[in-house]
């Protein structure tokens, strides 16, 4: 987007008052959505992006700005700007710049770009019309597509440049139920970091909209969930967001650093059950959160968070790193140039164990089976939370009973990964998006099926005995 001559100029300005360092982050993305309703397209967008970040730091101080003024004067401009928030002189000399080896993992077979737009549209189409025909109580079909290709350049004050194409692709699946004035809701959002490929031969979208349709329908008929403590069982899949919510956040150098997390300053501790291991992997081929490389150039990596319940590693990037006496280890990112970088999580998720489900489920003598989970809050300096069970069943002697509607888990991440005394064996992951200091980012949550020993169920449905 820029050359070399530009960038060593553009950052040269930017140190002339004695930071002691400075990259320009570049990138131009081409974005394309389609929002269908009942089977009718309501909207379709197509969306072209450009723009440049620009970051000095100088011990713990960093000054960030953006611009879509790309030309020479524009960066100039803002780099000087940026500049005058130091008074020293300039200490770092850039001279030349060395493009670095970066990787092709994660890119399309099939190019979103050039695949016919009526083709997905009929795709979706498809989808939309098994999810109505499924029951006559299905009385809406929604289903979002979207996709981007993202051209990425950085170049920073160590000489160093960096080339990147991320392409990623996701669909939206939601299917409401409606009987005598209840409504319930049931949905499914696959996505990758691939080409159409995902779409035509490893995700069946007339299968996700029947399982979305099947959820919407068993949560009509379900009794309200009684309230009290008690063991939860944690389905796999989405039901790593409580992890990576109320503990993967806790675990961001962004907090970490500054002494903000409950989990400062705990490394080498232990913070979860013997039977916990978790990590944070952003090398998955094609997985929805991976990428050759970070948002500061660094390569991405399979970092082991939780080894045998002991707190092993932090997510950390290069600012925050300073910090911690640290590097940075793979896990800078942001939504778009719009945003400075800072730590974050890629594809997180508890490690499988040893027990089946079905052990799992026969184990328990009473408690909730919260199979899959939605949204929720949680403090991120303490790790309290609260989630929404969006499909949950009552466990009785050790199968499963009937199922609650209304339930809400209350606990925080701290107790949580200490009272998890069953793990499974059937990791899954499952796609959503991340928003945080840096943005909306894509990212996968994940886990095998869990049981925590117990915690604070919220309910309508009576209080447990």
């Amino acid at each position: 987007m820029i050359s070399k001559k530009i960038a060593i100029e553009v950052l040269n300005i930017a140190l002339k008052t004695g930071c002691d360092f400075a990259d320009i982050y570049l990138e131009d993305n081409v974005s394309s959505s389609i929002n269908m309703d009942n089977g009718k397209v309501e909207d379709a967008n197509d969306e072209i992006t450009y723009g440049a970040g620009i970051r000095l730091l100088k011990n713990l101080q960093s000054v960030y700005g953006y611009t879509n003024d790309i030309s020479k004067k524009g960066l100039l401009n803002l780099a000087s700007t940026l500049a005058k928030s130091f008074e020293g002189k300039q200490e770092v000399f850039v001279e030349t710049m060395t493009k670095q080896k970066v990787g092709t993992k994660h890119q399309p077979k099939i190019d979103y770009t050039t695949y016919p737009k009526k083709d997905i549209i009929s795709m979706l189409k498809e989808a939309s019309d098994v999810m109505m025909g499924v029951d006559p109580r299905i009385v809406r079909a929604r289903i979002s597509f979207s996709y981007n290709k993202k051209y990425v350049t950085i170049f920073n004050s160590e000489g160093k440049e960096y080339h990147d194409i991320r392409s990623r692709g996701r669909a939206y699946l939601l299917a409401v139920a409606a009987k005598e004035g209840s409504i319930e809701t049931g949905g499914s959002g696959p996505g990758a970091s691939k080409g159409m490929e995902f779409f035509l031969d490893e995700v069946n979208l007339n299968e996700k909209a029947k399982d979305a349709a099947r959820i919407a329908l068993t949560m009509l008929d379900a009794k309200e969930c009684p309230s009290g403590r008690m063991p939860v069982i944690i389905g796999n899949g989405f039901g790593g967001v409580i992890f990576h919510e109320a503990c993967g956040h806790s675990l961001e150098a962004s907090s970490v650093s500054k002494g903000l997390s409950v989990f400062s300053g705990k490394k080498g501790t232990k913070i979860a059950s013997d039977i916990v291991s978790a990590v944070d992997d952003g090398t998955i081929d094609g997985a929805w959160g991976s990428g050759n490389i970070d948002d500061e150039g660094n390569k991405t990596q399979r970092n082991l968070l939780i080894k045998n319940g002991i707190l092993n590693s932090y997510l950390v990037d290069n600012f925050n790193g300073r910090r911690m006496n640290e590097k940075g280890n793979g896990a800078t990112r942001r939504e778009s140039y719009k945003y400075e970088p800072t730590s974050r999580m890629s594809n997180t998720f508890i490690l499988p164990g040893k027990s089946t489900p079905e052990e799992i489920i026969a184990n328990t003598e009473f408690g909730l089976y919260a199979r899959s989970l939605g949204g929720g809050s949680v403090n991120p300096a303490t790790g309290e939370f609260n989630f929404a069970v969006n499909e949950g069943y009552i466990v009785e002697h050790g199968k499963i009973s009937y199922p609650v509607k209304g339930a809400t888990l209350i606990g925080s991440g701290k107790d949580t990964l200490l009272k998890i005394d069953m793990v499974g064996n059937d990791l899954k992951r499952e796609q959503g998006m991340c928003g945080a200091s840096s943005g909306s980012i894509p990212a996968d949550v994940g886990q095998p099926t869990i049981r925590v020993s117990e915690m604070i169920v919220g309910g309508r449905g009576g209080q447990v005995k």
